[in-house]
């Protein structure tokens, strides 16, 4: 998908850990046209560009993997809130840019 002129990216640098947690989890994105891709060549260097479609594939895919018990049965580990502050950084950036 295109982004149009109303189009408004939502741009995060996502780094260390918390990348490489999240580069866990593209696999999950294979249906959202690229961003899988997108994420598993991003090297956190940069802030990368979101667009809100991007955002709703990414915080759905956080929110099946936090929910999980089998990927993250101790809710205290590192990776876990690592990976739900990521969560909820982006929900409140998407709300915050595009109102939802």
């Amino acid at each position: 998908m295109k982004p149009g002129k109303n189009d408004i990216p939502v741009k995060v640098k996502i780094s260390g850990r918390q990348l490489s947690e999240l580069q866990k989890h593209t696999w999950q994105m294979c249906e959202a046209f690229g961003l899988d891709r997108k994420i598993e060549n991003y090297k956190g260097t940069r802030p990368i560009s979101l667009y809100s479609w991007d955002l709703d594939c990414i915080i759905d895919v956080l929110w099946l993997a936090l929910d999980d018990e089998k990927e993250y049965p101790d809710k205290k580990s590192e990776g876990y809130t690592l990976l739900h502050a990521l969560y909820v950084y982006l929900k409140n950036a998407h709300k915050d840019v595009h109102g939802c």
